[in-house]
Formats: C-alpha cells, structure tokens, sequence
C-alpha cells in the first residue's frame, strides 16, 4: 500500500499578506520534501479558489517541489475538472512528468467548493455534464497524441496535436469521488483509479460503492489490477493519541465550524470529533501504531485499497507540527505497509 500526504496550502492568513504567503509556500515545498526523505510514496496538492487556500495553481508548486525531491509521485488533489481546460490540464501535468521525470499524477475531480465555476463562467447547472465530458476528453489525450473530438462545452479538435508529452505512458489519471454512486459507476466502467475523499462518517459505508466501482469495471472488461482504490481522510499523528488530539481539535473545531456555516453543518464539538475518530470512524488522529491499525482496518472494510493519503493541514497546525507528524508516519506507518 502507497502512503502519503495531501495538502490544501492552506493559509491562517486572510488579509493577503504577500511575505507570509510566500513563507506559507516555502513551508508546504519544504514538506513535500520531507515526506520524500522519509520515504512517503506520493504527496498530492489539491485546488481551491479561495482567500484560506494557496493551491489555485497546484502544478506549479508541484513543479517547484519537483526539482528538490527525487522518488516519491507528485499529484493533484484534485484537480478541478469541470472548470479547468482538459488540454491545459494536461499539459500542465506532462511538464510536470518531464521536470520530475516520471513522478507526476493527476486526479480528477470536481472539488468540494464551487467557486470555481462562477470564476471561470460555467453554471452549476451543468455540473455533472461537464466532468463528465471534460473527463472523456482528458482521457482521449492521454491515449492519442493527435485528437479528434467534439463535444457541447468546448470548441471541437479537429486532427490537434497535444504537446509536450509525458514521460510516463500513459500519465496516470485517477478519479476524484465523495459518495456519489454515479461517480463510481463512472470510473469503474472507465478503468480508472479511484481516490476516495472521506471526510466524516464511518468509512465502511463506502463499502457497497466501491463493490460497485468494482463490478461496473469487471463489466467492462478492465483487469482488477487496474481498478485500484485509495483513500483520502483527515488525519494527525503525533508521539501518542492524547497529545495528537490536543494539537489537532482546536483548530479542527474552528475551520469546520466556519465552513459549517457555509453549508449548514452544526458547530463541532469535542464529543462529536471523538465519535468521529473512534475505531471505525472516519478521522484518523492518534499514535503511529493506533493509526497504522486502523489504515489496516478500513483496507479490508473495503475489500483492499492500494493508497491512503493523509489530509493534515486543516487544523491551523504549525509548520513545525506538521513536518514532526510527516517524519512519523513515514519512520513508523509507512514501515507497516512496505
């Protein structure tokens, strides 16, 4: 099983102070490059549009970690389909494969916020069908160097040539899900990799979805090699399980309080977040050998995955904080599953 880290470059600082931002950068590269001296196997940059986010232009920073790491995959986490141009998505993911040499990844998703769409003029009413057909698009560049394609909202390519191509052949493009059942059914049919987001609930409840995803691949004729699932949860090491949860609550409760808001959700409180991070719950804060059990457990609750991803930076953690947890989950979880 692959283990690594994904991170939002999410910011404290929300009065667009240029010098911290910048340090906010140097801190999260800096991390890309711990996890690659640990021994991670992929670190995963994900896309936002917000004032609390750093990551509008994630190939870049991934870029920028790329010339200072040598093994482990760079990837997005996810990147924002829907808004995004397919060919600029690829393109931008194949130099970072010819910078890396071979390490770059994309997966595609339609994200979690919709900022996105109003900034680069898209309706939500065509939410589904634009994953949808910018997917399919996406996926004939990555099988064909000249495409021929058209579609209902982009202009049509007519014998185009997509440059500069990959190392890698083909780029590896996995799909982004939450819990939608179509979202499953998708990629199953399609083949592709799957990446789980799971940011609350019991992780088991994903099991009747991913048996879909499954199902819908062997339908289709893909190999079980190829239909392979990795999860994505929030999560903290630390030296032991008290001291994980006394770092990480406090700013856990306040970021999804105020997103909450947005959305609907009621205040956290401690007693929640510990129902949450209880044996089968989707949080994952606590010691190496408490959280490496439970990876093991949620692996076999859903039939096997081969990756988990780590979101950490979503609790006002400290840089320093968070470089301490990247070197133990890679000197003692990572161990666990080699």
């Amino acid at each position: 099983m692959q283990i690594g880290i994904d991170s939002f470059a999410a910011t404290e600082n929300l009065d667009s102070n240029k010098k911290k931002n910048a340090k906010s950068i140097d801190e999260l590269i800096d991390r890309i490059v711990k996890a690659d001296q640990v021994g991670l196997d992929v670190f995963g940059v994900g896309e936002h549009h917000r004032k609390e986010f750093l990551d509008s232009a994630p190939h870049v920073i991934l870029a920028a970690a790329a010339a200072k790491t040598k093994n482990i995959i760079l990837t997005s986490a996810v990147t924002v389909l829907s808004a995004s141009d397919p060919v600029r998505v690829f393109q931008n993911y194949a130099t970072l494969d010819l910078i890396s040499k071979g390490r770059a990844e994309i997966v595609a998703g339609r994200g979690s916020f919709t900022e996105a769409f109003e900034l680069f003029g898209y309706s939500l009413n065509d939410y589904d069908k634009l994953f949808e057909e910018k997917l399919e698009l996406l996926i004939e560049i990555q099988n064909n160097e000249t495409v021929n394609w058209r579609g209902d909202h982009r202009p049509p390519l007519m014998n185009q040539t997509i440059f500069p191509r990959p190392i890698q052949d083909p780029l590896p493009i996995w799909v982004g899900v939450g819990g939608t059942p179509q979202s499953f059914l998708r990629a199953g049919k399609l083949g592709l990799p799957l990446m789980i987001a799971v940011i609350g609930g019991e992780t088991h409840r994903f099991k009747p979805l991913v048996d879909m995803y499954r199902e819908a691949g062997r339908r289709a004729g893909h190999s079980p090699e190829k239909l392979k699932v990795g999860l994505h949860s929030l999560g903290y090491v630390a030296e032991n399980s008290k001291k994980a949860v006394e770092d990480y609550f406090p700013g856990y409760a306040k970021t999804f309080t105020r997103i909450g808001k947005e959305r609907g959700w009621p205040p956290v409180t401690l007693e929640r977040f510990k129902a949450q991070n209880g044996p089968s719950g989707a949080l994952m804060i606590g010691s190496p050998d408490e959280i490496a059990e439970k990876i093991t457990r949620h692996s076999k609750a859903l039939g096997g995955i081969s990756r988990f991803t780590f979101q950490m930076d979503n609790a006002e953690l400290t840089h320093h904080q968070l470089q301490k947890a990247i070197g133990l989950i890679g000197e003692k979880i990572k161990p666990q599953f080699n």
